[in-house]
């Protein structure tokens, strides 16, 4: 989250998003209470077991937790954009050994996929 840069139009980039969008495996009690101390809206669906369980206790086990099913329709957009980067084996099995040339690696892969797009969308 400290790398996070938000551009604007004029001014300085925002370091916090409004939302954050997360599957069912970062559903914890645990992140969900640090997105709320940041301010951050959760849009992370509730696991069935642990929906399960909050019911089981009645009326101590809380409310059930909201999330924007919107939001998080958009979510595999970014899953697309992963899926597209991770094609390329290097970036899929992780063989850079310094978090710096991964990152290279990552650049690398991003703007072969953004010159693809550029020479699809002007044929």
């Amino acid at each position: 989250m400290k790398k996070v840069r938000i551009r604007r139009p004029v001014g300085r980039p925002r370091t916090r998003p409004d939302a954050v969008a997360g599957d069912k495996a970062y559903s914890s009690r645990a992140n969900r209470a640090h997105l709320r101390k940041l301010q951050i809206k959760a849009v992370i669906p509730e696991k069935k077991d642990q929906a399960a369980n909050r019911k089981k206790k009645g009326n101590k086990g809380g409310r059930p937790v909201s999330h924007d099913a919107g939001l998080y329709k958009e979510r595999n957009t970014v899953q697309r954009l992963i899926n597209k980067l991770k094609a390329w084996r290097g970036i899929a099995t992780r063989y850079d050994k310094t978090p710096g040339s991964y990152l290279a690696g990552l650049h690398l892969r991003a703007s072969m996929i953004w010159i693809n797009d550029l020479t699809r969308t002007t044929l």
